[in-house]
């Protein structure tokens, strides 16, 4: 395949010394004529393991060459990747100053090119971005479509530097966002070969999944670094604790609690998490993400809470009032203080929950209910058809199939449920179905 490039740092050098490597021609652009002299001298512009020589191999094959002229590298290929930087702008925005200006210059060239170009986005970018700011300003200034005579994609590169080509022969995955089957398929043809999945999804996905990988590995790599403060004060080894906790591939590497939901309760996470902040503060040990865990979670309550005062409507009814489905324990959970804080707003509330029956509670589950909600049994319904029955708005917080068949089955369409528990068939339910988040 006939490749350009443009900008060749860390991402953009690999991808063009790999690409030329597997038998692809590739011609490089950057502005910095610095790097682009390098290059032609078959030396690499970024220290990374393996480039000396794969950069050396590869222009002695005669496969690449590099330039100045967007217009020579479009011209010349019939696929372009944009690796161009996105730095940070002082006030923590991304700078898409160097981007905004290729738009334009791609525009400007593919206007006057007779064939269909595939122009595939790699810089990490604002989501949105490719969509409501790149293909306007590539249309307006081409004068074509793009799905009609050009194809703009976004393909998120997962290279980390000092690891780049490995990460590029062997990556976790290969995430293509794209509107046209034509573009896929180039990438595919690029790509495809790789050992690992191949996965198409939209633009926008693919442009937040970037971000969504790097924020999480920053989470990571905090909480290694605050249980290391927090072992440190115990006299542990951290590393020790830290390889078990790794060695949990059923919750704790895996893909448990990373699924969209509603905010954490039980008679577990809540207490362990302020015991640890308590213990971290007398051993003077500064936690700051672990302390923002809680009011991250009574925030997620807070937007529930707000998602049903939106409706304007006065009588609701909950569909699930348990910590976590299958279980009758109430303690902390979000149910509880989402009912606690609508009876306050002065909302009429019933609610539903199969599992709960306040006559068969025992020990520190009856004496929570006891202590934080002793009106609820007034509250509680045996039969979810008269609670649907006495509702404007309902609220599910119940994960359970057969409940959520039984629901729709119930609602009719002057009613609104607001979806707390992901109900897969939400658009085809007869009423008004606010997810969450979603």
């Amino acid at each position: 395949m006939r490749i350009s490039i443009f900008g060749l740092g860390y991402v953009g050098a690999v991808s063009l010394a790999c690409l030329a490597r597997d038998g692809h021609s590739v011609i490089g652009v950057d502005i910095d004529q610095a790097k682009l002299d390098l290059i032609a001298a078959g030396k690499t512009p970024v220290v990374e393991e393996g480039m000396v020589d794969l950069m050396r191999t590869v222009v002695a094959s005669g496969r690449v060459r590099v330039s100045r002229d967007t217009r020579e590298a479009v011209t010349s290929s019939d696929l372009s990747l944009i690796c161009v930087g996105t730095p940070s702008a002082p006030n923590g925005s991304q700078n898409q100053s160097a981007m905004l200006r290729l738009a334009e210059d791609l525009g400007t060239v593919l206007k006057d090119k007779a064939a269909p170009h595939v122009i595939v986005l790699r810089s990490t970018l604002v989501p949105g971005t490719v969509e409501d700011v790149l293909r306007p300003i590539i249309e307006k200034h081409s004068g074509k479509r793009d799905g009609v005579d050009f194809h703009i994609c976004f393909q998120p590169e997962f290279l980390r530097e000092g690891t780049s080509i490995k990460d590029y022969d062997k990556p976790p995955f290969t995430i293509v966002g794209s509107n046209h089957e034509a573009a896929t398929a180039k990438l595919r043809e690029l790509f495809g070969h790789l050992p690992c999945e191949f996965y198409v999804t939209s633009i926008r996905a693919a442009e937040t999944v970037k971000y969504c990988c790097n924020n999480f590995h920053t989470l990571k790599i905090t909480f290694a670094n605050e249980t290391a403060r927090l072992c440190e004060a115990m006299n542990v080894d951290p590393f020790e604790v830290m390889d078990l906790v790794c060695k949990d591939r059923q919750l704790n590497i895996s893909p448990a609690y990373l699924k969209p939901g509603f905010a954490f309760g039980g008679s577990c996470l809540p207490k362990d998490l302020r015991a640890t902040l308590y213990f971290a503060k007398t051993h003077d040990v500064d936690l700051p993400m672990h302390g923002a865990i809680l009011a991250s979670n009574r925030s997620h309550i807070e937007h529930a809470i707000a998602k049903v005062l939106a409706t304007g409507k006065r009588r609701v009814g909950i569909v699930g009032l348990s910590f976590k489905t299958g279980t009758d324990d109430l303690r902390e959970s979000p149910m509880v203080a989402l009912a606690e804080h609508l009876i306050g707003k002065g909302l009429s509330l019933l609610v539903y929950d199969p599992e709960v029956h306040l006559s068969h509670l025992l020990g520190a589950n009856k004496r929570f209910i006891e202590q934080h909600v002793p009106h609820l049994e007034r509250l509680i319904c045996a039969d979810m058809k008269a609670v649907v029955a006495e509702s404007d708005v309902l609220i599910v917080g119940l994960a359970d199939r057969k409940a959520f068949a039984e629901l729709r089955g119930l609602v009719h369409k002057e009613q609104t449920v607001i979806d707390l528990a992901h109900i897969e068939d939400a658009r085809e339910w007869p009423c008004t179905v606010e997810g969450l988040c979603w």
